[in-house]
């Protein structure tokens, strides 16, 4: 049956660029940043805040005036008490971590917050590349981390054991396995009650992590042993050595949670910053589990384009997974990071009974068509045809680069969108419908095909 729950996207800001790839003639307006606005979590009483600095010691009170340590703030605060870190790079050779037990409460999370207007790097590049490597782990409940930056890691940056918890506006980068992971704490957490749940990841950026062998560094994974209720919203993954989103399945663990991703950017994932392939890197936007277990994610107001393999893919998993409102433009990028294949999907969901509707594909390299389900629950789509590149559609609908207000483009390493002083994604013109679009208003329910537009504002219940 036809399951309408459209949810559409806004979706997240590129980092990306323009790499000359469709119609129009003018050139993407890339949005300007606001200025600064107040931090609206600043306590009333800053001095009850425990203030944590590179050059803080543990024996030192915690006060501004003289900083404490992270591990020590993190042992020492009061559930829902705030940890300020002073911006400036910290140099760390072991893992940073919230022990289970270290909770905040539902009410009053426990925080640690990068110090308004500054920028603290937790920088684990003296690790070796070892699972056990990871930068900060946090196996507590009811924790908001923001404003950090966690890079070099010898595993994952984040690593979230824990349930309840909100990572936001913070940037993994350069780490040697995923970059942000939820996962079970324990090996001997073998039910999916034991498994992290309810976790937030809003507004985060990953890129640039990459393993030796390149097959499993992420830039978000959400995999193996993690519990229901887990959401990303507003992130975005690119230049990562395997996927953008990786939510793969073992039999031997049976399913994950159902994932939600709402408002997020995947592009030129496989493809490292320098523009090197990786040799065993995937490269797909967006990993959406595996033949062992069907799960059924949801994918809404998302946005794939320039990764090395596909944009979309069910990756096997029979769902059915509900995927609307999202575009897919321009990947398959298989021989270098300006050569399009015709042997990967915009759009790959060849198993399975899944949930399509409102999703708009763009210049693929080989044809959606034939790489995703027929049947009463995929309609109001606008897939690729190779063949007769053509855009295949039920809608009597027909797309070309005028139904853009700016021709599609991105130039590798080329970072034209900005995020807002909020965190939120602010896209300029890029893959914007332009009002004479034959696909506004055409979409289920009256909304715009794709993720920019009219698209609805349906986001999970969190």
């Amino acid at each position: 049956m036809i399951r309408k729950i459209l949810l559409l996207c806004l979706c997240g800001v590129m980092i990306g660029g323009m790499l000359g790839c469709g119609g129009g003639s003018s050139k993407t307006v890339v949005p300007q940043p606001e200025d600064p606005v107040a931090d609206p979590e600043i306590p009333v009483n800053p001095d009850a805040a425990i203030y944590v600095a590179p050059n803080g010691k543990a024996e030192n009170p915690g006060t501004l005036t003289s900083p404490t340590t992270l591990e020590k703030a993190i042992a020492t605060v009061r559930p829902g008490g705030l940890i300020y870190m002073r911006g400036g790079t910290y140099y760390y050779n072991s893992t940073i971590t919230i022990d289970m037990g270290n909770n905040g409460t539902a009410a009053n999370r426990s925080k640690i917050y990068a110090y308004p207007n500054e920028q603290p790097i937790l920088n684990f590049s003296a690790q070796k590349e070892l699972d056990a490597n990871r930068g900060l782990q946090i196996f507590g409940n009811y924790w908001h981390v923001r404003g950090l930056v966690v890079e070099y890691a010898g595993d994952n940056g984040i690593f979230i054991g824990g349930s309840y918890n909100i990572i936001e506006r913070c940037i993994t980068r350069y780490n040697r396995d995923s970059g942000l992971q939820i996962a079970r704490a324990k090996s001997s957490f073998t039910g999916i009650s034991q498994w992290p749940s309810y976790n937030l990841i809003l507004n985060c950026d990953s890129y640039g992590n990459a393993d030796s062998d390149g097959e499993d560094a992420d830039g978000f994974a959400c995999k193996l042993t993690s519990g229901p209720g887990n959401v990303f919203r507003g992130c975005i993954a690119y230049n990562n050595s395997d996927d953008g989103w990786d939510l793969y399945t073992k039999s031997e663990t049976g399913p994950i949670g159902p994932v939600v991703l709402e408002d997020c950017v995947a592009f030129s994932n496989g493809i490292l910053p320098d523009g090197t392939y990786p040799k065993n890197g995937d490269g797909n936007g967006y990993k959406l589990g595996s033949s062992s277990n069907g799960v059924s994610h949801i994918v809404r107001r998302c946005i794939a384009f320039h990764n090395r393999k596909h944009g979309f893919t069910d990756n096997g998993n029979p769902g059915p997974i509900i995927i609307s409102n999202c575009t897919s433009w321009h990947n398959s990028m298989g021989k270098s990071p300006t050569e399009q294949t015709t042997s990967d999907y915009n759009f790959n969901f060849p198993k399975g009974e899944h949930i399509m509707f409102n999703n708009l594909s763009w210049e693929g390299g080989g044809s959606d068509v034939g790489h995703v389900p027929s049947g009463s629950t995929v309609h109001h789509n606008v897939f690729y045809k190779k063949d007769k590149k053509t855009y295949e559609n039920d809608m009597g609908v027909t797309l070309t680069v005028d139904d853009f207000v700016v021709k599609p483009s991105y130039t590798f390493g080329i970072l034209p969108f900005i995020r807002n002083a909020d965190g939120s994604i602010n896209f300029g013109t890029f893959l914007q419908l332009a009002d004479t679009s034959d696909l506004k208003g055409k979409g289920a329910n009256g909304y715009d095909i794709g993720a920019r537009g009219n698209v609805g504002t349906e986001t999970a219940i969190w």
